[in-house]
């Protein structure tokens, strides 16, 4: 089974650079951006089962690319963000984030949310579904 894939995206090249080292070391493919101009263009190249993103970006915010990012293909998204307040996690969890962690933070603990997240399925929406008749017997596959 190829690696997940997961993409990155945070402005500061510090954290972007040591979650993404750490994250290879763990047998995931990896990709990298820093702002969410090049996130949309990387998201749409690398297809990523999960983007780890941060919030605070120069031209974005990554509550409104969590939200664009699952409209396209559904990804798994984790915020990691320095923004602690409750009303913030909240606010991450209502735009779609499926884990949010804080920073400063750890990257064993960062590694176990994202092999967490990466075990569980979607669940396939009627669009996504192929439907096959045969005669009376109607069968919803809900492969991708």
């Amino acid at each position: 089974m190829a690696p997940a894939k997961i993409l990155v995206v945070d402005d500061d090249p510090a954290i972007r650079n040591l979650v993404h080292r750490f994250l290879t070391k763990q047998n995931y493919q990896m990709e990298s951006a820093e702002d969410g101009k090049s996130a949309m263009q990387v998201f749409e190249q690398f297809n990523p089962d999960l983007v780890i993103l941060d919030v605070n970006l120069p031209d974005a915010n990554g509550y409104s690319l969590c939200q664009e990012m699952q409209s396209r293909t559904n990804v798994f998204v984790l915020m990691l963000t320095s923004r602690t307040d409750e009303a913030d996690k909240v606010r991450g969890f209502a735009q779609g984030a499926d884990d949010y962690i804080t920073k400063p933070f750890s990257l064993v603990e960062l590694g176990g949310r994202v092999g967490a997240i990466l075990k569980r399925q979607r669940i396939v929406t009627t669009a996504e579904q192929q439907c096959l008749t045969f005669g009376g017997l109607i069968d919803l596959l809900g492969n991708k």
